[in-house]
């Protein structure tokens, strides 16, 4: 599965000659205070030559959104943008992304095609929580 914009969500979809899937930009945080190693490397997630970022909105539970703002433009912020915010943590020859601002819930994918990308708690069932990112210049 890549991931793919549809509208101003993210979808995850088969691989095929016929999608195109985005570039994430990863960005690292220049602020160092919660930084935690463990837990992996603060970046801010956007859409690369799109000014759309990831962020994660509290409704009933947390949940993932594409927002309308230049991933620079976070990284220049003065203070910590902890919406936008995500633990990178390599796994093998795969990265997990965990929430900052919601500790224990991680960027996953449906085994189903097209279903957005969302957040959740449960890793290893029946979502993907662990991705393989192709390096781009």
């Amino acid at each position: 599965m890549v991931w793919v914009l549809s509208g101003n969500v993210l979808i995850a979809a088969p691989s095929s000659n016929d999608i195109k899937p985005v570039t994430l930009a990863l960005v690292p945080c220049r602020q160092t205070e919660l930084s935690n190693k463990a837990e992996g490397n603060l970046v801010y997630l956007g859409i690369k030559d799109k000014n759309l970022s990831l962020f994660v909105e509290t409704e009933e539970k947390p949940t993932l959104q594409l927002k309308e703002i230049k991933i620079m433009d976070l990284y220049w912020e003065d203070t910590l943008q902890k919406p936008f915010l995500f633990f990178h943590c390599k796994e093998g020859s795969t990265s997990a992304f965990q929430s900052v601002a919601y500790p224990g819930w991680f960027i996953a994918t449906s085994s189903v095609p097209y279903q957005p990308v969302f957040l959740t708690q449960e890793r290893g069932l029946t979502n993907d929580t662990n991705f393989y990112l192709d390096s781009t210049s």
